[in-house]
């Protein structure tokens, strides 16, 4: 692996270790910027609901589209990312995303049109698909393999307070200084963080740029093909499927409405439970990267644990009399946002299981996983939440939000079998690829 493990490290002087670890950290910072400000960008639509609804004489219907045909496009382009990765490397394609981002924020300054509105969101879905492979690539370039899980946490931990910080500053924003220019201000900032890329980002140790083999159809299938084969990368996927949207689909739509109509809180009290879910996150994710560091062996394990409290949490409070209490909920906000950071170890698992060649693409594929499931239940609760409410009516009473959110369970009872299944086959897999790791990790005795 490219990686700069801390043996090879340690064989150069102490002032060569240091500058590259400073090298290492500072294009790791420049990555986790521009993907901080995808986040912000693909969540500042989320405080803007009613002025776009003004602003393009949209229905709620209308307005739910841009989040759906930005997870679909998210979603969607995690393979083809991960292949221009794997061919061009992280820095041509960071480049790219947050250059597709700025013209797609700028567009949608200018936007008064719901359609010309929707092709800017596309756009910005597209530059945002393009940011987080990258950045995990970088990460298992430069880092040694050790300090890998710990950073991938801390990467998508800190990724996320792009949505906090879309928070208050573009409500200001849209307040003071209308849609046209707070959007553009937005989009601003990208052209600082193409300069930053340019200026600090290289794909690897002595390399500004690297280049994998050109790939015809045939080899592109037949790559994906082995990604795909590998018991590892199915083993992620199912862990960034069954662990990532319950938590999504809380804090990107359903959460609040689910709190005040379907639980009986205030706004208020809602809101400040969604900030506790993000809280969770950011405190459950250098704890799990750290675990995964010193118990790789038992990283399915670990997962299957976070999967069955989030299920055994969602199933008092589904079935409780009445309103749950408020400690419930706090509770439920907390372990289902453990989930967020949980989905990451999905990762270590593709990082693992495939050679650098083909890391990328396989870490699209585990991308996919969580994403396909959120959308999913974005839907499905939605047409539940219809069927069971009647006339129409968008007052949804508490039985109503209990049928729609025990669809989680159809999810659920997926993931947990795939899991099971998968993680026996990665370890016989290990087992009779590397047989010397397989006996280390699991603590047996080879014969």
């Amino acid at each position: 692996m490219a990686a700069v493990a801390d043996e090879d490290m340690t064989a150069g002087t102490p002032v060569l270790v240091e500058a590259r670890l400073r090298q290492a950290v500072s294009v790791w910072i420049v990555g986790l910027l521009v993907y901080l400000l995808a986040v912000f960008h693909r969540s500042s639509l989320a405080v803007a609901g009613l002025a776009a609804t003004e602003r393009f004489d949209i229905s709620a219907a209308q307005l739910a589209t841009f989040t759906m045909l930005q997870l679909l496009v998210y979603a969607g382009m995690q393979i083809p990312v991960g292949l221009l990765v794997d061919r061009f490397g992280s820095r041509a394609v960071l480049l790219v995303g947050a250059s597709l981002l700025t013209c797609a924020q700028a567009g949608f300054a200018f936007a008064d049109s719901f359609g010309v509105a929707l092709v800017a969101r596309v756009f910005v879905g597209m530059g945002d698909a393009m940011t987080f492979i990258c950045v995990l690539r970088l990460v298992n370039t430069w880092f040694a393999p050790r300090r890998i899980p710990v950073v991938l946490q801390l990467t998508g931990v800190l990724g996320q307070l792009g949505a906090i910080i879309a928070a208050v500053p573009m409500t200001w924003a849209l307040s003071h200084l209308g849609w046209t220019r707070s959007y553009l201000l937005a989009a601003s900032l990208g052209i600082v963080m193409v300069v930053a890329l340019l200026v600090v980002v290289h794909d690897a140790p002595g390399s500004r740029t690297l280049r994998g083999p050109a790939l015809g159809i045939a080899e592109i299938r037949a790559s994906l093909a082995e990604s795909w084969e590998h018991p590892g990368t199915r083993l992620g996927f199912w862990m960034h499927f069954s662990t990532q949207f319950s938590a999504t689909v809380l804090g990107l739509l359903w959460g609040f409405p689910f709190l005040v109509q379907g639980e009986g809180l205030s706004e208020r009290a809602a809101g400040l439970l969604l900030t506790v879910m993000v809280i969770a996150v950011m405190t459950a994710g250098p704890i799990l990267g750290w675990r995964t560091t010193i118990r790789p062996w038992h990283r399915s394990t670990l997962v299957l644990g976070i999967v069955l409290a989030i299920v055994a949490s969602w199933t008092v409070v589904l079935t409780w009399h009445g309103n749950a209490p408020l400690w419930l909920l706090v509770w439920l906000v907390v372990i289902t946002g453990v989930g967020g950071p949980a989905s990451m170890i999905g990762f270590d698992l593709g990082r693992t299981s495939n050679p650098p060649h083909r890391l990328a693409s396989a870490t699209g594929i585990i991308n996919q996983g969580g994403f396909y499931a959120s959308l999913v239940l974005v839907i499905a609760v939605g047409l539940i939440l219809d069927w069971r409410t009647p006339g129409g009516s968008s007052d949804y009473t508490p039985e109503a939000f209990r049928w729609a959110m025990s669809f989680q369970y159809v999810l659920w009872s997926i993931g947990l079998v795939q899991i099971w299944r998968y993680r026996r086959k990665a370890r016989a897999r290990l087992r009779a690829d590397h047989p010397e790791l397989w006996a280390a990790q699991s603590g047996a005795i080879l014969a």
